[in-house]
């Protein structure tokens, strides 16, 4: 028998041909074949079908079908070599179906009377084998893990509904843009799923454990013990939408909030209201990712935190939070902070409680601060400083007044403030950095600091007194402090610095007199100089002994000129000099380097004074930046070559 299409309820066969037969046994043999086999509400389409087997009614009157089944191009391999049995029972007014291929174990009872309707078990069910139906409601995917399940199924017109609970056992989902997705998943639960209206609907509870779990922004690896995850889910058009998301940790995180994405994967709302996170186990469970997005990594932190946001695609539109006491530092060294107390409040609109917020000290790129507490309210989207903030620094103090931060704003100036820096030593903050201990203190005033866009950007300068003299820094520009590769703009400016003190310092040989100078156009990426100018100019004149003459020759990759040989050399300890000048401009990897004027075969780095005469001439004027820094190193430390 053949027919060009059979429909069945939530079944459509095609091109369907049926052979029926005697068996040995006197039943009925059955052959089905349909070139396309059509359940829509699975998500199965264009599917090929074959079924053989032996049909035959028992004394209680029931119709047995007992056959293999073969599907080709279902999802996960569904069916793709099944034991199914059938039996129909007038009396009972139930099908019964019974499916088996190799571990996994499902069944479906249905009432004659209502096909639409079945009862499920499902035991070791591949997650892909689900593949056709997710994609009915949602763009995801299962990617592996196994299910069992009982529930029930209503077939709809259109779409379905169903609710039962659930085991998962290894289970993992991705999605195409890749905001949502999880592996290893583990737990039980229960659902409600709903396709007959609108976008389609789920409702989860379920407890979980082990695995990775990815919402958005939040990325969770999840302990080994149960995690309580409950939500409301609404999904149309590849848009994805949690209108409900609660997360109980116990000794971890707890929260409820809403998440919901845009058909391109865009974030549209994130809202967590009820926040508690108690650390470390929080940051390593569920902190970690995000910070290092931020720059922040392998951070250390204790304590416990409460608070909310209200994150949109226009940008934040409120935040706040609040601990008794927080300690964190990040492995950088470039954010720390001990026992921070007290919290802030922010909303894009209206006014907020004011709030205090305070430390027992504070580390910025290595540089301690001391106790201090500061004062803010939110008006109008401004989240304000409502009174001067002092905080000690390296022995000296930082005085902060007008600050004025507008976190919603995406384009332009963000924040704004006025500091003043006074008595900074500059041995403490030298060894903080990790250079050689300078003499002297660092103060300045900033009239305004601005960060606009990324960027953090200096009116004033900030002025040294060092080494006798002084080094003003202005132009100052910082972007991205906290990112990958944080970029540093800025020129320096010396004036009348004591060379016999920094030479002192430096280990490079003695030399007197006094040394102005510029670094212009200074850009160091993630603190790396990547293009400079500077000009070194002594031009009063001074003594200068024979292992600087060493050094300076050994830096400018030169050699000493007038007939001066080195058996003369070293009969004398110190040499009189008119002028010292180096210039070096760097762009990329090369410096491009020259002294006081040009030569015959280079140009002076040192013009000599009285007797005996001494001229360093500098040969190499185009120089790779890491040769230049290992002459300088081994300069300072004393392992600069000999001149013979």
């Amino acid at each position: 028998m053949t027919a060009k299409s059979i429909s069945l309820p939530g079944v459509r066969l095609q091109a369907v041909t049926v052979r029926l037969g005697e068996d040995a046994a006197g039943g009925l043999q059955l052959q089905l074949r349909a070139g396309q086999a059509d359940v829509p509400a699975m998500g199965w389409r264009r599917l090929g079908l074959s079924l053989d087997g032996n049909l035959q009614r028992d004394d209680r009157r029931r119709w047995i079908l007992d056959s293999t089944v073969r599907l080709a191009g279902a999802p996960g391999g569904a069916l793709s070599d099944a034991h199914v049995n059938i039996q129909i029972s007038g009396a009972a007014n139930t099908l019964l179906i019974d499916i088996l291929q190799g571990k996994t174990h499902a069944s479906a009872a249905l009432p004659l009377d209502q096909p639409t309707h079945a009862q499920i078990r499902l035991n070791n069910l591949p997650a892909g084998w689900l593949q056709g139906l997710l994609g009915t409601v949602w763009s995801g995917r299962p990617t592996s893990g196994r299910l069992d399940a009982e529930l029930a199924l209503d077939l709809r017109d259109p779409g379905l509904q169903s609710s039962g609970q659930f085991t998962l056992s290894g289970a993992g989902f991705d999605t195409p843009v890749g905001t949502l997705a999880g592996q290893g998943l583990n737990g039980t639960g229960r659902f409600e799923l709903d396709t007959t209206g609108g976008p389609a609907r789920i409702d989860l509870d379920a407890s979980l454990h082990g695995g990775e779990l990815l919402l958005g922004p939040l990325y969770a690896k999840l302990p080994d013990h149960p995690v309580q995850l409950g939500l409301r889910a609404d999904a149309q058009n590849g848009a994805f939408e949690l209108s409900r998301l609660h997360i109980n940790d116990a000794d971890a995180l707890q929260l409820d909030g809403a998440l919901a994405f845009d058909a391109k994967g865009e974030l549209k709302t994130l809202k967590l209201d009820h926040l508690h996170a108690s650390f470390p186990a929080a940051y390593q469970r569920y902190g970690q990712a995000w910070l290092t997005t931020l720059g922040l990594h392998n951070m250390r932190i204790a304590g416990q935190l409460s608070g909310s946001l209200d994150l949109r695609a226009d940008g934040p539109h409120s935040f706040a939070f609040t601990t008794d006491s927080l300690d964190m530092a990040d492995a950088d060294g470039r954010l720390a902070v001990d026992n921070l107390h007290g919290g802030l409040d922010w909303a894009s609109e209206g006014e907020r409680p004011a709030t205090t917020l305070g430390w027992r000290s504070l580390q910025f790129y290595r540089v301690s601060n001391g106790a201090a507490q500061s004062q803010w309210q939110s008006h109008a989207g401004t989240l304000s400083l409502q009174q001067p903030l002092v905080v000690p620094v390296l022995k000296g103090q930082l005085r902060i007044g007008d600050l004025d931060w507008r976190p919603a704003a995406a384009k332009g100036q963000r924040l704004s403030t006025s500091a003043v820096l006074t008595g900074v030593d500059m041995a403490a903050f030298s060894t903080a950095m990790g250079w050689p201990a300078f003499p002297g203190t660092l103060g300045g005033a900033i009239p305004s600091l601005r960060w606009v866009d990324d960027r953090f950007e200096l009116q004033g300068g900030l002025s040294a007194s060092l080494f006798g003299g002084f080094v003003d820094i202005t132009r100052l520009s910082l972007q991205q402090p906290f990112g990958p590769n944080p970029v540093l703009n800025g020129d320096i400016a010396m004036k009348q610095l004591d060379l016999a003190a920094i030479t002192s310092v430096f280990d490079f040989g003695s030399i007197s007199g006094r040394l102005d100078g510029s670094i212009n156009d200074l850009r160091l990426v993630n603190w790396n100089p990547v293009a400079f100018k500077a000009n070194l100019l002594a031009g009063s004149g001074g003594r200068i002994s024979q292992r600087a003459v060493n050094n300076l020759t050994a830096v400018g990759g030169g050699g000493i000129a007038a007939g001066l040989q080195g058996a003369v050399l070293k009969l004398f300890k110190t040499f009189g000099y008119k002028q010292i000048g180096l210039n070096c401009t760097l762009q990329g990897t090369v410096c491009q380097m020259s002294g006081l004027e040009p030569t015959a075969d280079g140009y002076t780095i040192v013009e000599g004074s009285g007797l005996p005469r001494l001229q360093v001439i500098g040969h190499q004027t185009q120089v790779d930046w890491p040769t230049l820094l290992r002459r300088l190193h081994d300069a300072i430390t004393g392992t600069a070559p000999e001149i013979h």
